[in-house]
């Protein structure tokens, strides 16, 4: 560059030579103005060290390096953002300010012909900075880390080579085995190191045989291998994919389509529902690896779950690759209107941005999957059949991280129908258990499914081949406003008042037409939150009314909601079981009632009556199932452990659901109906058992095609003493979902939730220590 600088500036001395005319003013000038178009001409380039960088766009810089770029003109600032990193520079400037804090760049910002140019190793410079302490590097393995991908890897390797004759291997499952709990708990508690092997659950498909395994990764090798005969295992994906070729492939399916007016059976979408289990009354073959297929059809609007094909149910052998039974009812013309739910037939409106900046960096950090956030330190983890796990959560109080929960997550779910009709009667999904929620985890998208704020984490989960794959963005963490902590305002006096954050993690999970969205809401007091979020698209039915005036309409929505022309929404449920093993300040908990009574005033005075409590201790499994009764106060408690008044220390326990639907309550089924022998856990609100590392699952690990309750139901049966013992609360929660045409085409997100409260587990509120406003607000 400086050779090049000199060799224009000695040919232009060779041409001022042959002419005498130019003044040296002109040949200032002129030397000027070549220096000047020169820099313009390499200023794609500048040094670094005594060499070369490459500028170019900042837009194509970053996004290179996953970050965002926006340009405030009036500031004339541009800001990169990516995940917990906040960046500002502004052109010609060498300082950068990262998450607040100053950053020395080796070369600056540029703007050349209007466009923003930056060195091409920028991103690193700023992003890697070491200013966003975020995310930090775990030194140690948490001992409940999921699987990693090499260890998944490494599993299926060891099967493969210790079963060389097995082929065409069909995982369900994946997982790793739960460790030693107390090992665990010393781990994360007394910081001592945890020596446990890591060992690798299995199950493998076929036919109705499950094959349940172990491989021990320390050692690498294959240390189980049980077969379970007449048992069914999930719906995989790979049975998904081959639902739409079986009807498309089948001559008998494409008659019955031309009776619905449908000659292209190409435009026709299947669906795979699992049939329950109804002893011989469904005319299934018990010992067949069947599901049922309820089809719609694609007009091309985006949502072809607005056009049901009714009274038309095909029964698929998924071994057998081929439709065995088609059932067949009246023909229902299929409802053709168009019903987008991407917007496309509405006038949009536009919001202003609502920006959420956190100037400084996030107030919390992620040291692998550990999450700290004041004080509050959870592990957080994905599994392939309940999705979010939250674990070794404890409460930092005075120095002290005390106990709350070891694991908690969703344990099961139902989605039971209350039609009877051909196409209806057997729908009662179990989502988790029959399908795998984890698995059919939906990417978040900031600024839609998270705030701009949100951290968005990565998960692998072993497909049903037995491979890693990566789920991008499957869990948000964030920070967000909540209301006032707590408020007082003496009069004369200066305000008293502090803001509440909630620390959120999300995950999100997409089952056919519904979404189910969960949030982990912790608070600065110590209350858990878990809220779940149903949204997507109501199952629809198609009928012949268009209106409720119309002759058949009484009884076309007779077990539903007429939410459309031609379309009704049957009545159904949503019910939510979260696993909770608590651990409220040790594992020695048990589990009291509180009930507030009227009772006789014997003291004197005018009154005739006052407000006591009486308190009862449950202590067997049968006595603690219960309904919720939100007049009352269910508490687990450890009697070992005091506060500085000398109540113990407690967690209150609160299912309930919300909207539509304040109460949570029990399933609406006969007594005699087959669901209540396959199922106990949605019919009680509250249930607690023992622990056992076994017993994961309220609806039994195998419930697909199950005829009886091997969940809770079963976990109960033997009626164990949980008095001073370690226990697991298992929460039930949901709603009675009655359609209403708001919902349709796509449903506004309804939410149930459960809370899990402080009860005299502190000494004082324990949020006192966050900054108060000090302003000098005073009352008037």
């Amino acid at each position: 560059m400086i050779h090049a600088h000199n060799s224009i500036y000695n040919k232009q001395k060779l041409n001022n030579k042959t002419n005498k005319n130019l003044t040296t003013r002109a040949l200032k000038s002129t030397f000027t103005a070549l220096v000047a178009s020169l820099a313009l001409a390499y200023s794609a380039q500048a040094f670094a060290h005594g060499g070369k960088v490459n500028m170019v766009p900042i837009e194509e810089a970053m996004s290179t390096a996953g970050a965002d770029v926006e340009y405030d003109s009036y500031a004339e600032m541009y800001t990169i953002t990516k995940n917990s990193t906040r960046v500002q520079i502004k052109p010609n400037s060498k300082t950068a300010m990262v998450n607040g804090q100053s950053l020395t760049i080796t070369n600056p910002l540029i703007i050349k012909d209007g466009q923003a140019l930056v060195p091409d190793s920028l991103a690193n410079e700023i992003l890697q900075s070491g200013l966003d302490q975020t995310f930090k590097i775990e030194q140690s393995p948490h001992p409940l880390n999921v699987l990693s991908a090499e260890e998944i890897e490494q599993t299926l390797a060891i099967i493969k080579k210790a079963k060389p004759t097995e082929t065409n291997l069909r995982f369900s499952d994946i997982r790793l085995k739960q460790p030693d709990k107390d090992a665990v708990w010393r781990n994360v508690t007394e910081d001592r190191p945890y020596k446990g092997d890591r060992v690798a659950t299995f199950s493998i498909l076929k036919g109705n045989t499950v094959i349940e395994g172990e491989a021990n990764l320390n050692k690498n090798a294959l240390t189980s291998w049980n077969a379970i005969e007449d048992t069914f295992g999930m719906v995989l994906v790979d049975d998904f994919y081959a639902i739409q070729d079986i009807i498309q492939n089948s001559p008998e399916y494409k008659v019955a389509l031309k009776k619905h007016g449908i000659d292209d059976v190409t435009k026709v979408v299947g669906t795979p529902l699992t049939v329950g289990y109804f002893g011989d009354q469904d005319n299934l073959d018990q010992q067949l690896r069947v599901l049922k297929i309820v089809s719609y059809l694609d007009v091309g609007d985006g949502n072809y779950w607005a056009h049901p094909i009714e009274n038309l149910v095909a029964v698929v052998d998924l071994d057998e690759k081929k439709i065995i039974k088609i059932e067949e009812g009246s023909v229902i013309p299929v409802p053709m209107t168009p019903r987008p739910i991407d917007g496309r037939d509405q006038d949009i409106v536009t919001s202003k941005p609502l920006n959420i900046i956190e100037p400084e960096g996030k107030n919390y950090t992620i040291t692998g999957r550990d999450v700290e956030w004041h004080n509050w330190k959870f592990h957080i983890g994905l599994d392939s059949r309940t999705g979010l796990q939250l674990s070794t959560v404890t409460f930092n109080d005075k120095g002290v991280d005390r106990k709350i929960m070891y694991q908690g997550n969703l344990g099961g779910m139902v989605v039971p129908y209350g039609d009877p009709d051909m196409g209806w009667y057997f729908k009662s999904y179990l989502d988790a258990g029959e399908y795998g929620m984890g698995t059919l985890t939906s990417p978040l998208e900031k600024n839609v499914d998270a705030p701009e704020n949100a951290v968005l984490l990565d998960a692998v989960l072993p497909d049903y081949q037995g491979n890693p794959y990566t789920i991008p963005n499957a869990i948000a963490v964030f920070e967000r406003y909540a209301g006032p902590e707590f408020k007082h305002q003496e009069m004369g006096q200066k305000n008293v008042s502090t803001e509440r954050r909630e620390l959120v993690v999300r995950w999100i999970s997409t089952i056919g037409n519904y979404d189910y969205i969960f949030d982990w809401v912790f608070e600065p007091n110590g209350t858990i939150g878990i809220d779940a979020g149903a949204t997507g698209i109501e199952a629809a039915k198609g009928v012949l009314a268009k209106t409720m005036h119309d002759p058949t309409a009484k009884e076309d929505t007779r077990y539903g909601t007429l939410i459309d022309h031609n379309i009704v929404g049957p009545t159904h449920q949503h019910i939510y079981n979260f696993r909770l093993d608590m651990d409220v300040d040790g594992e020695t908990n048990h589990i009291k009632r509180i009930d507030p009574i009227v009772a006789d005033n014997t003291r004197g005075g005018p009154r005739t009556s006052a407000m006591e409590t009486r308190e009862t201790t449950v202590v067997t499994e049968t006595a603690a199932k219960e309904n919720f009764d939100p007049a009352s106060v269910r508490l687990i408690s450890n009697a070992s452990k005091e506060n500085r008044m000398g109540n113990p220390v407690s967690y209150q326990m609160i299912p309930f659901a919300g909207g539509t639907h304040p109460i949570a309550k029990g399933a609406n089924f006969a007594d005699d109906e087959w669901i209540y022998n396959r199922l106990n856990f949605m019919d009680k609100q509250i249930w607690v058992t023992n622990y056992d590392a076994d017993e994961q699952y309220p609806e039994g690990k195998y419930p697909n095609r199950s005829d009886k309750d091997t969940g809770l139901g079963q976990f109960t049966k033997d009626d164990e003493n949980i008095h001073n013992k370690d226990l697991v609360v298992w929460l039930t929660t949901g709603t009675t979902h009655i359609a209403r045409a708001k919902e349709w085409p796509i449903m506004p997100t309804e939410w149930v939730n459960v809370l899990l409260k402080p009860w005299n587990f502190f000494d004082e509120t324990p949020s006192l220590h966050l900054n108060q406003d000090k302003g000098e607000s005073e009352s008037k």
